[in-house]
């Protein structure tokens, strides 16, 4: 199973320019986590905090019960290898065919021999889908296509914490489904603990296990996917419908007096834009036929399950609602 990645009172700053402040967030090892938030927020920035690219002015990050922050550069390295990463553009080497993207980790930070990198870069490949491609340079290939070997290389060392950055960049939303579909897939084969970083509501309302949410350089919230379906937090509901009515603004937060009057045409009749709100708790992607069972589901709702007493009545009832496909689930992958 993936293991548990924790921020406790993280601060990220560049000069005099606060980038977040005081973040503490646990990742449920196994799961599949979202973090959003406006664009200029610091959720890429994040990313690399977790991994040690950047340093936080303060607070601790645990990986598998070690602080990075306080680890030395070789028990970093070594902690490093627990990570792949998707990058938004993949970051291939334009110069190099797809089955040697996918082999460099391999070649750079093994000693395995071509045989067997053979073996599991052909294994990678068939699991993102590209067996027949692997001939083909970058520039040769669609932007799914990429992204998807992308994925390959993060893939490729077996990985049991996966970051994401934007996967929904440069793509259409077919495209942007199939790649979701596809972590829910690996997620359900490796269980590997997710994070992934994007603005897009529909792979946030329907792919994650747990949402976060950034804004005003703070996390308001975090947490299992039906808390925040179901919460009232204006700045999470705000995002989560894709409104223009809430604290979130074009270009900085909003006076209260904007939102009044925001609010005043939206009586009106005036059109808030976004997507249509939904009733209840959106339902979540599975895994492909054929696959396991996601174990995260299980876990993930025996969670909310406890904290169901700490919820609104009309939250309450949603959730319970929402599980009465989940238990129907659960029992049948238990038999």
């Amino acid at each position: 199973m993936g293991v548990e990645v924790s921020t406790a009172g993280i601060t990220k700053s560049f000069g005099a320019q606060t980038i977040w402040r005081e973040v503490s967030l646990t990742l449920p090892p196994g799961e599949v986590s979202v973090l959003l938030g406006p664009s200029g927020t610091g959720k890429s920035v994040f990313l690399k905090s977790l991994i040690g690219l950047l340093r936080p002015e303060c607070g601790s990050i645990h990986v598998d019960g070690t602080d990075i922050m306080q680890c030395s550069t070789s028990q970093l390295y070594e902690i490093r290898k627990l990570f792949g990463v998707l990058f938004q553009d993949g970051a291939l080497f334009g110069s190099m065919s797809l089955f040697d993207n996918v082999a460099f980790p391999l070649r750079e930070h093994t000693r395995k021999n071509e045989s067997e990198i053979r073996r599991i870069v052909f294994e990678k490949l068939e699991l993102t889908g590209l067996l027949g491609a692997e001939d083909k340079l970058p520039g040769e290939i669609s932007g799914g296509m990429r992204k998807r070997a992308g994925l390959a290389r993060a893939l490729v060392l077996d990985p049991e914490i996966i970051l994401v950055d934007e996967p929904d960049s440069g793509l259409d939303p077919v495209r942007t489904t199939y790649i979701s579909q596809l972590f829910l897939d690996i997620n359900a084969q490796i269980d590997a603990t997710f994070l992934i970083v994007t603005h897009n509501i529909n792979l946030a309302r329907t792919v994650p296990d747990n949402i976060g949410m950034l804004f005003r350089r703070e996390l308001v919230m975090f947490g299992p996917r039906e808390v925040l379906l179901t919460s009232d937090e204006p700045v999470v509901k705000q995002f989560l419908n894709g409104r223009m009515v809430g604290p979130i603004g074009m270009s900085e937060e909003k006076d209260e007096a904007q939102i009044e009057r925001e609010q005043a045409l939206v009586d009106a009749g005036h059109h808030a834009g976004g997507v249509d709100e939904i009733e209840g708790i959106i339902p979540q992607m599975q895994a492909t036929p054929g696959m396991p069972f996601r174990q995260a589901v299980t876990r993930r709702q025996n969670r909310v399950r406890e904290m169901l007493h700490t919820l609104t009545p009309a939250a309450r009832t949603a959730v319970e609602a929402s599980f009465g496909v989940g238990h129907a689930v659960s029992d049948l992958a238990d038999r």
